[in-house]
């Protein structure tokens, strides 16, 4: 490696693409494309980092396994930070394979790290957790070493598992300050900040309050009825009764936690689960059919008791009802679990939304043009490279807006 290519690297590891730039910017061999390539994406230019990328990639001598495996994995981390989650994850692991054989465990680590974080993304919790085992954290350099522990904060999060997630928190500051990259040092900070910020909204008795994600911990390890609104649940303790897939049956145990410990009226009962505001007596049946359906399911933590007035949740002897819903109000499940993601104030295309979704492209597409209409979103390019963006809501923590259907995993 001549000096120039030698002194660009060392830029990049700094976080300095500007830098690195002045070193190589008017050379076109391979080395120094891919370079040029990592430094374009760390300012944000994806597509002509690609470009680039690619063009090194097909420079190098066909027998130089590892600067390809390189250009694999710089590419594979744009594809990450540009939400094309449909990234073949063959290429990718070829590629970290193909480091660690050849003695380049540095970047080896990244690859896993890169396989790691799109797991967390879509939610493949255990996933993201099995690659991140598979590192030793304290061979790492600082800033890989940041990293590390901001996917393993990331994992804790979505599982509401607080304490992890401020030790990983903690170690990540720690490593970041030691690899004294700005960026770096931004992204922990605002990880950081997740801890403080409104998680939820707790309903119950006629009030309503935010909750820190400390206390919605608290809340689903206690013993309270909770009408979880964030996952589509309804909880006790280690009790769920999961009520994604089944839409009316949520709407109707989230209109009786709301009312509880008032009986909740038919009339509302029926507006709220079939969304109308005119019914008849057909309307009234089919609620009896569906309240009996709610009862058996929530057989194993409440029970429903018929009143004059409509209907009321029966908990366990002593036991309180509290609803926990999203701090702010989305009329749509669909559209609130697309704002959550594109909160994290990238730009997504709507197939990757699709597949975090595990919807149709087709489906996410008609959410996406309803929220543009209503200006909560805005579309930038054409054709397969229109990205969907929003700015995050300030002061509240997108970790329990994600869909139901990621709970569980």
């Amino acid at each position: 490696m001549d000096f120039l290519i030698a002194s660009a690297a060392r830029a990049l590891a700094a976080g300095d693409p500007l830098g690195a730039l002045n070193h190589i910017a008017l050379r076109g061999d391979a080395s120094a494309l891919a370079l040029r390539g990592i430094a374009m994406a760390q300012l944000g230019d994806f597509r002509r980092a690609k470009t680039l990328l690619r063009s090194a990639a097909r420079g190098f001598d066909p027998k130089d396994a590892l600067s390809r495996a390189r250009c694999v994995v710089a590419e594979a981390e744009i594809a990450l930070v540009s939400r094309e989650l449909a990234w073949p994850e063959k290429a990718l692991e070829a590629a970290r394979a193909a480091l660690q054989a050849h003695g380049d465990p540095a970047n080896a680590a990244h690859a896993r790290h890169l396989q790691a974080r799109r797991q967390l993304l879509i939610g493949r919790l255990d996933d993201a957790e099995r690659a991140l085992a598979a590192l030793d954290p304290a061979s790492l350099a600082p800033a890989a070493r940041a990293v590390h522990e901001l996917i393993a904060a990331g994992i804790a999060l979505r599982r509401l598992r607080m304490q992890p997630a401020r030790a990983a928190l903690a170690q990540a500051e720690l490593a970041a300050g030691h690899a004294g990259i700005p960026a770096l040092m931004a992204e922990v900070e605002s990880a950081s900040l997740i801890l403080s910020s409104p998680a939820a909204r707790l309903i119950g008795r006629g009030a309503q309050r935010p909750l820190l994600l400390d206390e919605v911990e608290a809340l689903l390890a206690s013993d309270t009825l909770v009408v979880d609104a964030c996952r589509h649940a309804v909880r006790e303790a280690d009790a769920v009764v999961p009520l994604a897939s089944r839409p009316v049956l949520f709407a109707l145990a989230h209109a009786l936690g709301e009312a509880w410990p008032q009986a909740a009226p038919r009339e509302t009962l029926i507006a709220q689960a079939f969304r109308t505001a005119y019914f008849d007596e057909t309307h009234r049946a089919r609620l009896r059919v569906e309240i009996g359906r709610l009862r058996a399911a929530l057989r194993p933590v409440a029970g429903i008791v018929a009143t004059r007035n409509g209907f009321t949740l029966k908990p366990k002897a002593g036991r309180e009802v509290v609803v926990l819903a999203r701090p702010v109000d989305d009329a749509d499940r669909e559209q609130g679990a697309i704002l959550a993601f594109l909160a994290d104030g990238e730009a997504w295309s709507s197939s990757a939304l699709a597949l975090a979704l595990n919807a149709s492209q087709r489906t996410v597409q008609r959410t996406l043009d309803a929220l543009a209409a209503a200006g909560k979103v805005q579309p930038c390019g054409q054709g397969r490279a229109r990205r969907w963006m929003t700015p995050p809501m300030p002061g509240f923590t997108t970790t329990l807006l994600l869909p139901a259907a990621l709970a569980g995993r």
